[in-house]
């Protein structure tokens, strides 16, 4: 069964419980690998959180210096079974940039987005503290992304299998991400999602290596076909119908 998801609202404990019925049949099978996942993710994550510290702090300061704000922000994502939690980033855009627009998918040329944080974007830079999280046990290095509250509230109600890619841990890297550009629209969402439920249906061991290597070859420039091709990776997780959805902004 999948986690129960304590809330204070009926209303909103009464959606999450119908989501999970629907969401069950994605539930991965593996006690036993979560548990050694669980332990290669927390010493991985350790040797390269030691490692990548003087480059977040070299990061941090130059973010410091040439914008207004904190260096490091957080912010609510949901994770395994729709708990929420705080991921942590380098800060790449403007402070308090959803003031007036809310809740927004970056666009290409956002510009929200400063001079550094284009570079931090791009090399990747910005999630180096995200191995706290996974330190924390918040996160897993492979596994969907994180999407925040108020964007999933509207997704979960175009896309009746969205809380199925919420049945492991999110990563720091994905199937999706090592093979789709970062999410735009809807039809963005709609591929993700497809390779998010074939990841929960695949999980093991050795999806998991072929991921982190695909990471590797995508980090060193590798195109998205180009790393699917090199690591075989395929989808075969039928994408469900979908309605317009709105995206603001």
């Amino acid at each position: 069964m999948p986690p129960v998801i304590d809330t204070r609202h009926s209303k909103e404990e009464s959606a999450i419980a119908a989501l999970n019925e629907s969401a069950e049949s994605y539930a991965p099978k593996g006690r036993l690998y979560d548990w050694m996942k669980s332990l290669a993710d927390f010493s991985i994550a350790l040797i390269l959180f030691v490692l990548a510290l003087p480059v977040m702090a070299v990061a941090a300061i130059l973010i410091r210096i040439t914008s207004r704000g904190p260096a490091i922000y957080a912010q609510v994502r949901l994770g395994r079974g729709s708990r929420p939690f705080q991921i942590y980033k380098l800060r790449t855009m403007i402070h308090r940039c959803e003031d007036r627009t809310g809740p927004r998918w970056c666009v290409a040329r956002d510009p929200r987005i400063t001079p550094i944080g284009r570079i931090l974007r791009k090399t990747h830079i910005d999630e180096l503290p995200q191995l706290w999280n996974v330190l924390r046990g918040d996160m897993s290095l492979v596994g969907p992304r994180p999407e925040r509250p108020e964007i999933v509230d509207e997704l979960e109600r175009h896309l009746p299998d969205y809380l199925g890619r919420l049945m492991v841990k999110p990563g720091i890297t994905g199937l999706a991400q090592i093979q789709l550009p970062p999410d735009t629209d809807i039809n963005s969402v709609r591929e993700k999602l497809n390779l998010d439920l074939c990841y929960v249906q695949r999980y093991g061991a050795l999806l998991d290596f072929r991921v982190l290597l695909g990471t590797v070859l995508y980090l060193a420039g590798v195109s998205y076909a180009g790393v699917r091709k090199a690591m075989a990776l395929q989808t075969e997780q039928s994408a469900p119908e979908l309605r317009p959805l709105p995206i603001k902004g």
